[in-house]
């Protein structure tokens, strides 16, 4: 129902964990777990910097340009900082 006061909104939020999907090729698709760390730019490329939280690239940052991905599962929401402030410039943390 629209316009209910309770509805929640769904948003990225720093420190909250995902399964982003995201290109690898034309055939592949890469999966990648861990903590959203914030958003970047490369020259004109917005993209999505996530802590890997497991294997051998486990605390590494892996920066996904958002064209790229196909799919965004949240595992674990985390409240949004107040310091977080809407329209901000991108930023990384």
């Amino acid at each position: 129902m629209k316009g209910k006061k309770d509805e929640q909104h769904v948003q990225l939020t720093l420190k909250s964990k995902y399964k982003v999907r995201s290109l690898a090729s034309r055939e592949a698709v890469l999966e990648t777990t861990g903590t959203f760390r914030g958003i970047v730019s490369i020259g004109t490329i917005d993209a999505l910097a996530m802590e890997i939280d497991s294997g051998e690239l486990k605390g590494k940052i892996r920066v996904i340009p958002t064209h790229m991905v196909v799919a965004i599962d949240i595992v674990e929401a985390a409240k949004k900082e107040e310091d977080d402030v809407e329209g901000a410039d991108m930023h990384y943390t």
